[in-house]
């Protein structure tokens, strides 16, 4: 259960999040000349703004709420966490021997997968990298560490090889440093949107070990809190959502004139 600073904490959040974007937010200046008589400037500066604010969402939002729902639960939560700048040469082909047989149709197998990566993972010369960051880093009592990769709700399918190589990298990465460490790397989906429908996980299915490598949704929310976690942050959005509604209806009715 979220207490009452986490909500206030978690409201407000939101609310700066869209006061900022309605100081900075620039609508698309394309003429739309049949849109606009058919809809109305003004909805159609909605429709823009609310796309473009589903790509702030990640990093405005999704992310401090998740820590602090994470920092009542886990001893360590961080967002944009540097990971480390070396990976073995060892790690790097077994990884694209993984990749290769993905894609010839062997399912996957992250503990498998983590294993085979762990055996050579200071093998061979280490290579330096860019400087490496992940969306959340989580670490529980028993120094057990989860990695996240936060993405939208509909990932591009020609995208997903290069989602589990990042993942496979990320447990390299680790793994160089500290070949002994409990490393579990995800992809999360903040939300469903097929509900109420189940989430088109097959989607995923042949690249991502579905129960190792996923969390979508009330999964991803009541992971980082508890049981219901979910459900109260919509509640959060809510309410932030009413008390910004003066501010967003006046706002949108500059379109009008």
């Amino acid at each position: 259960m979220l207490n009452s600073t986490q909500k206030e904490y978690i409201i407000d959040v939101i609310k700066i999040c869209i006061r900022n974007k309605f100081r900075n937010y620039k609508p698309e200046s394309n003429n739309m000349p049949f849109h606009f008589r058919l809809l109305g400037k003004d909805r159609m500066a909605l429709y823009s703004f609310i796309q473009s604010l589903n790509t702030t969402f990640g990093t405005s939002i999704f992310e401090p709420v998740a820590i602090v729902l994470a920092k009542n639960k886990f001893q360590n939560a961080k967002s944009q966490y540097v990971l480390g700048t070396t990976i073995s040469q060892g790690s790097q082909s077994t990884i694209q021997q993984i990749m290769n047989n993905l894609t010839l149709g062997t399912n996957p197998d992250k503990k498998a997968e983590i294993d085979a990566i762990r055996k050579v993972c200071q093998q061979g010369k280490i290579n330096q990298l860019k400087t490496v960051k992940v969306d959340l880093f989580i670490e529980n009592k028993d120094s057990e560490i989860f990695l996240f990769d936060l993405k939208t709700v509909k990932p591009n399918i020609s995208n997903f090889k290069d989602f589990k190589r990042t993942l496979l990298e990320w447990v390299a990465i680790v793994l160089s440093t500290n070949p002994n460490a409990k490393v579990n790397t995800l992809v999360a989906i903040p939300y469903n949107p097929y509900e109420p429908q189940p989430y088109e996980r097959w989607t995923l299915k042949g690249m991502l070990d579905l129960d190792n490598e996923l969390k979508v949704a009330d999964e991803f929310w009541d992971f980082l809190g508890s049981k219901g976690a979910y459900n109260e942050l919509l509640d959060c959005f809510e309410i932030a959502g009413i008390e910004l509604r003066p501010e967003i209806d006046d706002y949108f009715s500059r379109y009008k004139r």
